[in-house]
């Protein structure tokens, strides 16, 4: 398949495919996961599940993403190197789920990994100064490196932290993937938009066996591989563009899990706690509080993340001045929401 000539309905193979393969191989996980033994037994009060259930179910999409780069992607230092950390996040998300990582040893693995792409020439490396009016590049050189890591780490561990219901850390990577292909798609970026397929197209075969009642979990193995092919997606696809905006896109793209995130982390801060220690203030968790049940909850943030998909895809058609100062009054209107609605308090009960 010629890339550089690809028009839309280039795309829809590549999508079936992933779907196709993930939806297969869902069955035989589940069984192999029962076999070896992976398995999420309700233990505290956050988990919604009452059962034991088996997890690690985010190895099929792992597999059938990685297979599909392989057949789809020209070989490259890059593709090499982006597979490789995708593959050392799926085994640290594999080995947490079997006998548990210590977020420390987990940071560990994501650094090496956000190493791995900085080798393979995924990086963030300049922006434009949106107070020039001359549009001045600012060349980050050597930060490049720890700001490129800093950003895999932190979208990394951004879906691990929603993934608490059935499905929703699945359907809003869905969402998230599809919002970034129709950008890059339009940017001409045909490479990582076919990335973007490959895993809207895996979590799409996998929501079937994931959504409530859900037949298996992603578990780590999954969410943390998501995480990371967002934070790739993002950097190839925006971050290396010159214009600030692009930074701000992704950001409004993945708003549900990075706001979630943003906020438990300064809410755990404010309380006192670890940043890394669990709490019931998750805004599923707030939903589920309100009465609603697994699926409306998550239909509901489905439909948020649709938004600001939809959201991010306009501003990413605006001037890159205007846009940056949209996308900087969307988060300061989400943030007096976070505020005003509990967000940032410890909610225990």
């Amino acid at each position: 398949m010629e890339l550089s000539s690809m028009s839309m309905k280039g795309y829809i193979l590549p999508f079936f495919l992933a779907f196709l393969i993930t939806f297969i191989l869902m069955p035989i996980t589940i069984k192999l996961a029962k076999k070896f033994g992976f398995i999420d037994i309700p233990k505290d009060e956050r988990r919604v599940h009452k059962k034991p259930i088996p997890l690690g179910g985010g190895i099929a999409m792992a597999i059938s993403v990685t297979v599909l780069m392989l057949k789809f992607l020209p070989m490259s230092k890059e593709l090499v190197m982006t597979i490789s950390a995708s593959l050392l996040i799926t085994i640290s998300g594999l080995i947490d789920d079997k006998m548990g990582l210590s977020p420390k040893l987990k940071l560990l693995f994501q650094i090496v990994a956000g190493v791995l792409l900085v080798i393979g020439g995924v990086r963030i490396e300049f922006f434009t100064n949106p107070f020039n009016f001359k549009d001045v590049l600012v060349l980050l050189k050597v930060l490049s490196i720890p700001v490129t890591i800093f950003w895999v780490c932190g979208i990394t561990n951004t879906i691990n932290l929603i993934d608490g219901l059935d499905g929703l850390a699945a359907g809003v990577s869905f969402v998230c993937a599809v919002s970034m292909f129709f950008i890059t798609y339009n940017m001409g970026r045909t490479e990582v938009s076919l990335v973007c397929v490959l895993v809207a197209g895996a979590c799409l075969g996998f929501l079937p066996f994931n959504f409530n009642p859900a037949k298996i979990f992603m578990g780590d193995t999954g969410a943390l591989y998501l995480g990371f092919m967002l934070s790739y997606i993002s950097i190839t696809g925006f971050l290396k563009q010159a214009a600030l905006l692009m930074i701000f896109v992704p950001v409004l793209i993945m708003g549900v899990p990075v706001f979630d995130t943003a906020f438990a982390m300064i809410r755990r801060k404010l309380s006192g706690k670890s940043m890394v220690e669990a709490d019931k203030g998750h805004l599923h968790h707030r939903l589920l509080a309100k009465g609603l049940n697994q699926r409306q909850t998550v239909v509901i943030l489905y439909a948020i993340s649709a938004i600001f998909g939809i959201i991010a895809n306009l501003v990413s058609k605006f001037h890159s001045r205007v846009g940056l100062f949209v996308s900087i009054a969307i988060m300061l209107i989400i943030l007096i929401a976070g505020i005003s609605t509990g967000m940032l308090k410890n909610k225990e009960d």
